[in-house]
């Protein structure tokens, strides 16, 4: 029966954006993965972007303030900027 719980709950889609192994991004790195597998384990998609490698989508998207998070789904669609380091305040964001 537990299978049947994960389909009906929905799968959260993150996409984190980082400047490469800046003091802010290796602490939101790592405050969003303990965020996920404490909270949302086996239930979310995290892809870590990191703007130094891929400068293009920076200016694509039109980031201007690092780490952002955004919360793709569910909907409605969510930013977060700063460490993460606000455990309540995230999971309020993603309406948990």
């Amino acid at each position: 029966m537990q299978s049947l719980d994960l389909e009906n709950k929905d799968i959260y889609k993150l996409r984190l954006y980082v400047a490469g192994a800046s003091p802010n991004s290796v602490k939101a790195i790592s405050n969003i993965k303990n965020i996920c597998e404490t909270h949302l384990k086996d239930r979310y998609e995290l892809e870590i972007i990191d703007i130094h490698q891929q400068p293009s989508i920076a200016q694509k998207e039109q980031i201007i303030a690092l780490p952002l998070l955004i919360k793709k789904s569910p909907l409605p669609v969510r930013q977060f900027v700063g460490d993460m380091s606000d455990t309540a305040q995230v999971l309020r964001g993603f309406g948990i």
